[in-house]
């Protein structure tokens, strides 16, 4: 009686379990065959062909009916995994809780998975109701239940040309709504990873998300806590990856979800120049997305978590610590915090070590010391990093447009360069970004001028010390052939 009610209330005509869909001709959906892959085609093509049904699915067909070329292709079929896999010589089983198919076609990997049945009650799950292994398998319409959101619900049969629609996902396509099927608490809680998908399809393709799909977030958003590290982690990627990090955070900030992701972030968001900083690297980042450049995971959070390990670099050396040391530190105590909520791959962690340890490196300009670092393997991501701090006023711009003319200038004009003055005084590492922080910073980046002379010569006997310690950090992460899928 109550979900009538809600059903009616909410304007939904159809039953959540419907067993008949909508069929929607090629005149009525308006796919472009020429966007579909042609290897999705032949998935398609070779499991009917034995007798199968098989559909594209899930957000190919969303992107489809919105005109844009899908990035990936999944299909959807009613042959088990091992009579898929029978049909395709490279295809390999995955998967524990839900067994999976890639069909591989050179580079491009086709994910094929079985029609799912309902969600049996006996299917394992934790003390809160996440469901954690279910290979149950079932008929087409049981499946399209299980899909999350009416958008991500529809099936495109590419010989047919038509479009098999459950749960009014056109519809809501039209509207631009994201809607989750099902009761949302219940889903939810079956999988919380659905809500980090929420705000990440809602930012991405700028829908609105329904009221009563929204509205359990906040209150639940403590359940992802839950999941596997490496899940949130691929999650957050994804998400950060999308070509709208921006928009995506704004949104994950307005659902109530970033708390506990990316621990301390609200702090730095607090700060003008930490929320200038971040807001810059989204930007950046999304633009080079959207021109097709390619995007460092490495990069882009080490310039998230930059302003946390700015303050605790700042807080070691206001305890004594050279700038060097605390640097290292700092980066140990940000990227610990994180390991428990996000699973950073060490690859990805050792470029952001790498990232970091380079600007102090930028500060020296004397001697050899220039012409050492442009030979480090990192150096465009530590330059780049080094003008985003530059663009948010951290430190001086001075610095960055140095490095941008020795690293374009000739050897006679390096040596010029080399020659001239800097304008900007930069003892320590730390001390400038630190004049330009908060009353904490400048403090730490302040001291008695004899405790600060007795540092700069220690860096200057170490200075080649420094620079290995920095070097043998690269070499260690180096070793690590973990790198993750985004």
């Amino acid at each position: 009686m109550i979900k009538k009610f809600i059903r009616s209330f909410l304007g939904k005509k159809k039953e959540l379990d419907t067993t008949e869909p909508t069929v929607l001709s090629q005149k009525q959906h308006g796919i472009d065959l020429q966007l579909v892959s042609p290897n999705a085609i032949r998935v398609t093509q070779t499991l009917q062909e034995a007798g199968f049904k098989a559909f594209i699915v899930g957000g190919a067909v969303r992107d489809l009916l919105l005109s844009v070329k899908p990035k990936d292709f999944d299909v959807a079929t009613n042959a088990t995994p091992e009579e898929i896999k029978q049909l395709f010589r490279r295809a390999f089983i995955i998967g524990r809780r839900f067994q999976i198919v890639h069909v591989m076609f050179g580079q491009e990997l086709i994910e094929v998975t079985t029609f799912r049945g309902s969600s049996a009650d006996a299917a394992p799950k934790d003390e809160h109701g996440r469901v954690l292994r279910d290979n149950t398998f079932g008929e087409q319409h049981e499946d399209a239940v299980r899909r999350d959101f009416t958008i991500n619900a529809m099936y495109y049969d590419p010989a047919a040309q038509t479009v098999l629609d459950y749960h009014g996902g056109i519809a809501d396509i039209r509207a631009k709504t994201l809607r989750i099927i099902g009761v949302p608490e219940a889903r939810y809680r079956e999988d919380p990873v659905r809500m980090l998908r929420v705000v990440r399809f809602a930012a991405k393709l700028k829908f609105s998300i329904d009221a009563a799909t929204s509205a359990p977030i906040p209150v639940m958003a403590p359940l992802i806590n839950n999941v596997p590290a490496a899940r949130v982690f691929d999650e957050m990627l994804k998400l950060l990856m999308s070509g709208h990090a921006l928009a995506c955070l704004q949104q994950l900030r307005k659902e109530g979800l970033h708390h506990g992701l990316l621990p301390l972030l609200d702090v730095v968001l607090e700060q003008p120049l930490g929320e200038k900083f971040v807001t810059l690297a989204l930007a950046n980042t999304d633009a080079r997305i959207k021109q097709g450049k390619p995007v460092s995971p490495g990069f882009l959070f080490a310039s998230l978590l930059w302003h946390q390990v700015l303050e605790k670099w700042r807080a070691y050396q206001a305890s004594g610590e050279y700038p060097i040391p605390a640097l290292h530190l700092a980066a140990d105590d940000v990227l610990n915090a994180q390991t428990e909520k996000l699973a950073l791959q060490r690859k990805i962690a050792s470029d952001m070590r790498d990232i970091w340890a380079m600007q102090p490196r930028f500060e020296r300009r004397t001697g050899k010391a220039p012409y050492k670092l442009l030979e480090h393997l990192r150096l465009r991501a530590g330059y780049d990093f080094l003008l985003l701090r530059c663009a948010s006023g951290e430190i001086d711009a001075e610095l960055g447009d140095w490095w941008t003319d020795f690293m374009e200038a000739d050897n006679s004009g390096r040596e010029s360069l080399l020659a001239r003055k800097p304008t900007t005084s930069s003892a320590g590492g730390a001390a400038s970004a630190g004049s330009a922080g908060t009353g904490a910073g400048a403090g730490a980046g302040a001291g008695p001028a004899p405790a600060a002379r007795k540092r700069k010569r220690r860096g200057g006997r170490n200075r080649s010390k420094s620079g290995g310690g920095e070097g043998s950090g690269s070499g260690s992460g180096g070793n690590s052939s973990s790198d993750g899928d985004a």
